[in-house]
């Protein structure tokens, strides 16, 4: 039997320190809970039903900070994950990284036992935004420790940027974006541009329950009037940062792949965009979503629960056709090659510009999408208001 693709996610949520804009599933705790917490993944792991139907393609540790337990804790569960499943000889394992917790020795065992990529989180270079935003590092230390990755051998990281922060202009933005491309490379290829291979930039969203939103939220919303902000940088500003990192990093030879993420050819994240083009994914840990067939999973996100429990609480959403559709088409148009037409008629039996007439049909005369080799795509225009584009899919 021929085996199926399959994606793992395994969620580390632990970190120093929550940062002030964060709010994903993470919190600091003791080495005792690290530990707890590694023993209650690899039950989970364990009982993963007929690992031997799939062939894993990526393996992802994110979080939280995954690089901040004890490595050998981590090490262990990709360790087992090698043992259950048949993990592709060139899979792409990737582990999430904050400067200050990363350590030579951690480097080595990391690169020593399977992990070929890094995603560092970086933010900015500049150190009083780093400060406001509650990030535990300075630019100093993480170039100190991006260097460390390099001569541990890692040839393959990705560095993450934040833009529309409080207090950030254009031309703070800019030498961030020197910086960080005058890093590095892999020292493998003398014509190869300096620089991660790999760059996640996003634009800052205030989100409901951290400490940004009680500092920034008004704020966020006279911007959304159209009107001025105190703080942070206004609509004009916002879009200037956006066209600044789009031209910066293409004469820096990389390639814009999917909306909030850019990559030297050939280095874009298979793992990500597994999730956009929806092949099957299991997700380990507290919190994480799994995809199987039509079956959408999540874990639960009570952490004693998690430990205590021999299988955790999970919840599971069964699919209809149309839920599929609509995460085919949303996610697909997040890539900046779309949607494969050929690929959707052959899963779901009709032609999307058939089922989307009217939809596409608007949006093509509104100059916010387009078809091209066999893909259909968001435009330039449609890329800047995708979300409401987007929204346009849902049936």
């Amino acid at each position: 039997m021929e085996k199926r693709e399959l994606e793992i996610y395994v969620h580390i949520p632990f970190c120093v320190r929550k940062c002030a804009y964060c709010d994903f599933l993470s919190f600091p705790a003791s080495g005792q809970t690290h530990r707890a917490y590694t023993d209650a993944l690899l039950r989970e792991i364990s009982r993963f039903e007929e690992p031997g139907r799939y062939e894993v393609v990526s393996v992802y540790f994110g979080g939280g900070t995954p690089s901040l337990p004890d490595p050998e804790l981590t090490v262990s569960v990709l360790d087992l994950i090698r043992k259950r499943f048949c993990v592709r000889e060139d899979a792409e394992i990737t582990i999430e990284c904050n400067p200050g917790t990363l350590t030579d020795e951690k480097l080595d065992l990391f690169l020593r036992t399977g992990f070929n990529r890094l995603s560092i989180g970086l933010q900015s270079a500049d150190n009083s935004l780093l400060s406001s935003l509650g990030r535990i590092h300075t630019w100093e230390k993480f170039r100190e420790e991006y260097a460390a990755a390099r001569a541990a051998g890692f040839s393959n990281i990705s560095v993450d940027l934040m833009y529309g922060l409080p207090g950030q202009t254009c031309e703070v933005w800019r030498q961030t974006l020197k910086q960080v491309l005058s890093l590095p490379n892999d020292g493998c290829s003398s014509d190869r541009p300096q620089g991660p291979e790999h760059i996640s930039a996003y634009s800052l969203i205030i989100e409901e329950g951290t400490p940004f939103w009680d500092r920034y939220h008004e704020d966020a919303m006279t911007k959304a009037r159209g009107d001025r902000p105190l703080f942070l940088p206004d609509e004009l500003s916002e879009d200037q940062m956006q066209k600044d990192l789009e031209q910066m990093l293409g004469q820096a030879g990389m390639h814009r792949y999917e909306i909030s993420n850019y990559a030297l050819p050939g280095r874009e994240s298979r793992h990500n965009t597994g999730y956009w083009i929806r092949r099957e994914y299991a997700g380990f840990g507290l919190g994480a979503s799994g995809l199987i067939g039509s079956r959408r999973f999540r874990n639960t996100a009570d952490l004693a629960e998690y430990i205590g429990q021999e299988q955790p609480a999970r919840e599971v959403t069964q699919l209809s056709r149309e839920n599929e559709i609509e995460e085919t088409m949303f996610l697909g148009l997040r890539m900046t090659e779309g949607v494969n037409l050929d690929k959707f008629e052959e899963r779901f039996g009709v032609r999307a510009e058939d089922l989307y007439e009217e939809v596409t049909a608007t949006l093509r005369s509104q100059g916010l999408l387009e078809t091209e080799e066999g893909h259909l795509r968001l435009t330039d225009r449609g890329i800047e208001v995708s979300n409401l584009v987007m929204a346009e899919f849902l049936l």
